[in-house]
């Protein structure tokens, strides 16, 4: 894995306050799509729910530290092209410099806080958000703040585990 820093588990947990994209049905079919580099992956879709519970876990490989992970929320249609019902960003960096400053963390009990990151230009945290050793990788919860759309926010755990042998530098 040449190139690779880490590996991500991106679980999207859920949706609350949706924008209803299906007017007849005053509802929506949401499904959650991520981009990070050149990797795409998507939860499953949740039938007419404006506040789904996905539970899914998608998997992804971190290159590139300045490439944020993007979180775009969709309609799924059946007879015409999706709906966007907002984007969120997650910025990466936090996680790379936290990981620059690893080699110590195993000596360190799970469930310590490494870092608190604040909403910035950078990410759309609703809140601010903690950066958390767990069990040989690094764990954050948060909840995001969807952009370009009415109303909307998902709730997402980032977890990532360093290669071994990998140089970090930004």
């Amino acid at each position: 894995m040449e190139g690779v820093m880490g590996i991500m588990r991106l679980t999207i947990k859920k949706g609350t306050n949706l924008a209803v994209r299906d007017v007849t049905s005053g509802t929506s079919d949401p499904y959650v799509v991520a981009t990070l580099d050149h990797q795409k992956t998507k939860t499953k879709v949740v039938r007419d729910n404006c506040n789904p519970e996905w539970d899914d876990v998608l998997t992804m490989t971190i290159k590139d530290p300045k490439v944020p992970i993007k979180l775009t929320v969709y309609d799924k249609d059946t007879l015409t092209e999706d709906d966007n019902m907002g984007i969120a960003n997650v910025d990466v960096s936090p996680y790379v410099e936290c990981l620059q400053k690893g080699s110590d963390f195993h000596d360190i009990p799970d469930g310590t806080k490494i870092e608190t990151i604040q909403p910035n230009e950078y990410n759309h945290l609703v809140e601010e958000s903690n950066i958390i050793w767990n069990k040989e990788a690094i764990t954050q919860d948060m909840i995001l703040q969807l952009r370009d759309v009415e109303s909307g926010q998902i709730e997402v755990q980032v977890e990532i585990t360093p290669v071994e042998n990998h140089r970090f530098s930004i």
